[in-house]
């Protein structure tokens, strides 16, 4: 097939396709793909302005395309192409499609579960589409025995409608917890996910501003990732899990019950602590609440890797936890409390206890907040964190970044890549960033706003500006911008080790020695949360080393 607007001639090369092959050698049943675009109107009736309608063009035929060549992977799929006018049209009103492109998922033979995807799958929501074929196809959701009995107490219909992004890597996990449940409740609860950007003025209606957004109403929703128990409990209750009372929580699967080591975090720390454990003999689990791969996988490119001259993000994350579960079971979850007990702790989620005979702390570090009025209130619907998630939604709109390091200038970079009109904003004269990053800035002519700090941020329902200080002068003036990208450096996750005696130290940081040891017996700290350089490598290896001690430690106790 010939290069048609811009597309590859194949969007699926033969490495993926082979690994789509694996994959899918697991389908049990046949599973339907079923793609709806718009018919060429024939200059016929009211159209939209013409760069829309090529941008409809475009995504519905890479929608088409993509869902014909995955299908082609495996004999157990079939694509079906549905060409109509519009929503009115009978087939798209009988399947419920407004919006296009669309794809609905399902089983053969099967009216219901279905998964909807509203919008061209590009990026993240691909991951989603292929992720949910293999579990409709083995018609296994996955979901845990507690959810299953905690979402048998739903007792009205629900549509969960996941706003996402091609660049988020948390979305396909939140649109894949609205399948579970509408794999095990297809009498009350449908799932969809929806790309923002495609639909301007559907995530405006919702007030989207950040994503991954869950809507499990017209009125009720959440932002972010959530674990499977809190999703589950939203869902039915329309209101967050509360905290468990003391000891709460169910046992522990036999692999897992009595785990020499607990490992707390999921990014490149704690998933190489659990390879280093697992292959010293220690059985170890590593608890995870949002996406494995930790914050690398909002990296829209990593090049100071070894081994990868130039790896994006979302793959090394996937790299790293391919290999550590290839060794330890990894959990999504969320550590509800931790107790001392005898010869160890007691480490609670919403599903279990996992006692341990040792914690490794690897929960890395968030992001610091502005700390300035109008924060909080317009917290997304505008002020964001994260470029690789939020970005696509500020397309062709103005924003800032405020911050002058690695994070700050790779998110500008990448959101100038986006066609957002970006402006950097730091509070000292020069930037603390790598050469590399600050010559690439200049050289996309990226504007900066020296030696100023932000003072407030401004706007009633939605973010309208910044006001900022020149701290030099003292001079204020407002930025008329849509979209605040916090970027001012970030705080150790440490919370839970400082409930356990464990000494933090001003900055928030886990106080270790040179062998990862905190001054709490049997409790180590790895990674981001310690402080330190913040590298992916050195996170990497502070979790080896630290796996390593915990394992000499165990050997002189005998």
């Amino acid at each position: 097939m010939s290069d048609v607007a811009g597309l590859p001639k194949v969007l699926i090369d033969e490495e993926t396709r082979a690994q789509l092959q694996e994959l899918f050698a697991v389908l049990a049943k046949d599973v339907e793909l079923h793609s709806f675009v718009k018919a060429p109107s024939g200059g016929n009736g009211k159209s939209a302005p013409a760069e829309e309608e090529a941008a409809e063009r475009l995504f519905s035929l890479f929608t088409t395309r993509l869902c014909s060549e995955i299908a082609a992977v495996s004999p157990r799929l079939a694509h079906m192409e549905h060409r109509v006018a519009n929503a009115a049209s009978p087939e798209a009103a009988r399947h419920g499609v407004a919006l296009f492109p669309s794809v609905l998922v399902r089983a053969g033979g099967s009216s219901l579960p279905v998964f909807r995807m509203t919008g061209a799958p590009l990026g993240e929501e691909a991951r989603g589409l292929v992720q949910s074929i293999v579990m409709l196809g083995t018609g296994q959701s996955g979901m845990a025995a507690a959810s299953v009995k905690k979402l048998a107490e739903l007792k009205e219909k629900r549509h969960v409608r996941v706003f996402s992004s091609p660049g988020c890597p948390y979305c396909p996990g939140q649109a894949l917890n609205a399948l579970k449940a509408a794999m095990e409740r297809p009498d009350l609860v449908s799932a969809e996910c929806v790309t923002s950007d495609q639909f301007p003025d559907l995530a405006l209606r919702y007030q989207v501003g950040s994503v991954p957004h869950t809507r499990f109403g017209e009125d009720h929703f959440v932002v972010g990732l959530m674990s499977e128990p809190a999703f589950v409990h939203e869902l039915v209750h329309l209101s967050p899990l509360p905290e468990p009372e003391a000891g709460e929580g169910a046992e522990a699967p036999a692999d897992v019950e009595n785990p020499d080591l607990v490992i707390l975090g999921g990014g490149p720390a704690g998933l190489s602590a659990a390879i280093y454990a697992a292959r010293s003999g220690m059985k170890a689990v590593v608890l995870e609440k949002a996406a494995f791969g930790g914050q690398v996988v909002l990296t829209p490119v990593v090049e100071n890797y070894p081994g990868f001259r130039s790896v994006p993000g979302g793959r090394l994350g996937e790299i790293l936890a391919a290999h550590a579960r290839q060794y330890v079971p990894l959990v999504q979850t969320q550590v509800r409390g931790i107790a001392r007990e005898e010869g160890g702790f007691a480490v609670h989620t919403p599903e279990r206890v996992y006692h341990a005979k040792t914690l490794l702390f690897a929960t890395g570090a968030d992001w610091k907040d502005l700390g300035v009025p109008g924060e909080d209130r317009l917290r997304g619907k505008g002020v964001v964190h994260c470029a690789s998630c939020d970005g696509y939604l500020f397309r062709n709109k103005k924003a800032v970044v405020v911050g002058g390091g690695n994070t700050a200038l790779t998110d500008a970079l990448h959101l100038k890549n986006l066609g957002v009109d970006i402006t950097v904003m730091h509070r000292r004269d020069a930037f603390r960033a790598e050469a590399a990053l600050q010559k690439a800035l200049e050289r996309e002519g990226i504007p900066v706003i020296w030696n100023s700090v932000a003072v407030e941020v401004t706007g009633s329902a939605r973010v309208e500006g910044l006001r900022v200080k020149n701290v030099a002068t003292g001079e204020e003036r407002t930025l008329e911008v849509e979209g605040v990208f916090v970027a001012v450096g970030q705080k150790p996750h440490s919370e839970l080790a400082a409930a356990l005696g464990v000494e933090i130290d001003a900055q928030g940081a886990i106080r270790i020695d040179e062998g990862m040891r905190t001054n709490v017996p049997g409790i180590y700290a790895a990674g981001d949360v310690c402080g330190g350089a913040r590298q992916i490598v050195t996170a990497v290896g502070e979790g080896a080393k630290a796996a390593l001690a915990v394992f000499d430690d165990m050997q002189k106790k005998g």
